[in-house]
């Protein structure tokens, strides 16, 4: 199974390395080239030498996707710092590339519950810091 992982930030970076590690293919494509230090740190070796490949490129640019290998991914995440930029190019994995499963992190809940009806498969980290920090402060037991 072949990921590609467009943002090799702090998210994309993690999810890359785990899913090299459970066996699959992965393709990370960031317009960074300095992100690619995040692939190789606390690694024995190189993330190509692991068998994982890199990209510099910008998400919005279709030709830096089909370098990345859009054509042939069977996961596509959408983990930049952007929202317009995740839901743009989440969009364009389902639609243009018919992608079968695209994640999308997307920080404004509103955004994320619509996208999610649209079927995206939106993970926003707002949501669940206000889920957990309810459930934590309306929980507490009395002082």
């Amino acid at each position: 199974m072949l990921i590609l992982i467009v943002g090799c930030g702090r998210v994309g970076s993690a999810v890359a390395k785990r899913a090299l590690d459970a066996g699959h293919q992965v393709s990370v494509l960031d317009a960074d080239p300095l992100s690619h230090e995040r692939l190789d740190r606390d690694q024995t070796s190189t993330w190509e030498d692991a068998g994982g490949r890199f990209t510099v490129g910008a998400a919005l640019e279709i030709d830096g996707l089909m370098e990345a290998g859009i054509e042939q991914a069977d996961v596509f995440l959408a983990a930049t710092r952007g929202d317009n930029t995740n839901l743009v190019i989440a969009q364009i994995a389902q639609r243009r590339f018919h992608v079968p499963r695209v994640v999308v992190r997307v920080a404004d809940p509103a955004r994320a519950a619509w996208y999610a009806q649209q079927g995206l498969h939106t993970i926003c980290p707002t949501q669940i810091a206000i889920d957990q920090a309810s459930a934590m402060a309306l929980n507490a037991p009395e002082v």
